[in-house]
């Protein structure tokens, strides 16, 4: 895995598989799982079912599901397993060495053991786990506003669509409370979705920071819930290339 640095300072990942030892994997502290689940019962719904892993390499990631409701008409998949370990944030970021991934599905995504089989319906699990054990396979840290694309050069995330890679942010269909999961005094565990790019947004990233890449969303009306027919956000068109 390389690293890349935005004009703004972000970092952008870009992820290539390792070979490496197999590693006894962490189940975490007594109890720890279980918060986070509560903590996201709270928010979204009661948990449906689990993913559970069957051979795990540092860190036993499981990812659950959350069915959608009324409230929240979405699917909704999370990881535990992430922050069982610290990530090693920056000087002045230790704040955000724990973290947990979750992604959201519109209602008609297929979720079921027979889905999963086909990687259009399985890549949003996938890449939650990849992610999840990213930061410590490469002793390095995720956190909002990272990026990685799928591959170099970057491939489409399944065949239904072009999006190609991803980047972290806080859910904004949900009260900001349910951001953080404060465990004891000095450990906070941060959430963050899966949201899909196009190759140029992820560019623009690159180029003018996440800033302005979420003025775009804004612009667009954009939030977490995936969409895989959704705008290219910077997309540039043959007559705004021929008036530049």
């Amino acid at each position: 895995m390389t690293k890349e640095y935005t004009k703004a300072g972000d970092p952008v990942y870009r992820y290539d598989a390792k070979d490496s030892e197999w590693t006894p994997p962490t189940y975490g502290e007594e109890g720890w799982s279980e918060k986070i689940e509560e903590h996201f019962e709270k928010h979204y719904g009661t948990v449906e079912t689990v993913l559970h892993e069957i051979m795990s390499d540092l860190i036993h990631v499981d990812v659950h599901h959350i069915k959608p409701t009324e409230r929240h008409p979405y699917h909704v998949l999370f990881t535990t397993g992430m922050s069982y370990l610290p990530m090693n944030a920056p000087e002045g970021r230790e704040d955000y060495r724990f973290a947990e991934l979750m992604v959201c599905l519109p209602s008609d995504w297929p979720i079921s053991d027979a889905a999963f089989e086909n990687p259009d319906h399985y890549w949003p699990v996938y890449w939650l786990k990849m992610l999840a054990r990213l930061p410590h396979e490469h002793d390095t840290w995720l956190g909002q506003g990272h990026t990685i694309p799928n591959g170099d050069p970057a491939e489409p995330l399944s065949g239904a669509t072009n999006l190609n890679g991803i980047i972290l942010l806080p859910p904004i269909r949900v009260s900001q409370e349910f951001h953080t999961l404060q465990i004891d005094e000095e450990r906070c565990v941060h959430f963050y979705c899966l949201v899909p790019l196009f190759g140029e947004e992820m560019q623009f990233k690159l180029d003018e920071g996440s800033d302005a890449l979420l003025d775009k969303f804004d612009k667009y009306q954009l939030n977490e819930v995936v969409d895989l027919k959704r705008k290219n956000t910077c997309k540039r068109s043959f007559f705004s290339r021929w008036r530049s």
